[in-house]
């Protein structure tokens, strides 16, 4: 059983690229952008390169529009962007979270925990929602942790 979580967060800045793509997309969409933002953190030694993967989720008001999507990495400090790679932050205020352990297949489970939770508790989500990926050796993150910004 997923156990959903009320916190309140400070922003993370982020390396990221943006890109706007079908919900049914994301899967194909996500490592194209993390290239791009790999490769300038490689130029930019300043900034690590070392962060957590970051997918922040900007809420269509349809859900059949496409999402805007920040795939980003965790940086210690803002930066210039350059190219495609811009400087972003995470939403900060109160927020739904839930941790997600194991296969990406079963984290839409996680998500419609914390819809339900939401809904159950009278809490209003908000425009964002982001997910916060740990890697391990696998072909899948060892540990997902997932947002939802609250009205």
């Amino acid at each position: 059983m997923v156990q959903v979580a009320l916190e309140t967060v400070t922003p993370q800045v982020l390396a990221a690229v943006t890109d706007r793509v079908q919900i049914k997309d994301i899967p194909t969409a996500w490592e194209p952008a993390l290239y791009q933002v790999k490769a300038f953190l490689a130029e930019r030694t300043d900034l690590g390169g070392e962060g957590r993967q970051v997918f922040v989720y900007h809420h269509p008001t349809q859900r059949d529009q496409p999402m805007e999507i920040d795939f980003g990495i965790e940086v210690p400090k803002p930066f210039e962007p350059a190219g495609a790679v811009k400087c972003v932050s995470t939403p900060e205020g109160r927020v739904a979270s839930a941790t997600h352990i194991g296969s990406l297949k079963t984290l839409p489970q996680t998500h419609m925990a914390i819809h339900q939770w939401c809904a159950a508790n009278g809490h209003g989500i908000g425009g964002f929602s982001w997910e916060t990926y740990e890697w391990g050796d696998g072909p899948d993150p060892i540990k997902t942790e997932v947002r939802y910004l609250l009205r």
